[in-house]
């Protein structure tokens, strides 16, 4: 999975413009155990993120990798999405003030260790999940403003198979 990172000067420009207070993250990882037939293995990530914009008119992005089926919300209002790519995240134009932003997507498992990897236990033939979350991979697991300098609280919500332990 290729992703460009984020430059001193993006970083820079975008902790002068945003203030991030909260995330809402919620996985759905339902459908862990079943195979796709065809294209990669993904696992619904939904994210809601309170933020300000410390100016007017305000054009950023916010990161987000591997995704499929993006759609997102401003304030309630459907945005659009074309512009999002794997490797440089969702445009984000015109922010003004408080701002709750919520983007939708279909997020691809990982078997490199970045973001949320996935693998059958050859021993067991079981599925197992795990993410070390390196510095610059919660952008493989959901929507965030995903640099150290921009911190927010955060709540985490997983759906998993009933028979799974969430740690």
């Amino acid at each position: 999975m290729t992703s460009v990172n984020l430059t001193r000067d993006e970083a820079q420009r975008r902790s002068e413009q945003l203030e991030v207070n909260h995330y809402t993250i919620d996985l759905d990882l339902s459908g862990v155990l079943e195979a796709p037939a065809e294209g990669p293995h993904t696992y619904g990530s939904k994210t809601t993120v309170k933020f300000r914009a410390l100016e007017s008119d305000v054009s950023t992005f916010i990161d987000l990798r591997a995704a499929h089926n993006v759609s997102a919300t401003l304030n309630g209002e459907d945005i659009d999405t074309s512009g999002y790519t794997s490797e440089r995240g969702l445009p984000l134009t015109g922010l003004s003030g408080e701002c709750e932003l919520v983007v939708t997507a279909d997020v691809e498992y990982t078997t490199t260790g970045e973001g949320l990897h996935r693998m059958v236990d050859p021993v067991d033939n079981e599925v197992y999940l795990y993410s070390q979350f390196e510095s610059a991979d919660a952008k493989r697991v959901f929507a965030c403003f995903d640099q150290p300098d921009l911190k927010a609280t955060y709540s985490l919500t997983v759906t998993a198979p009933a028979h799974w332990e969430v740690v």
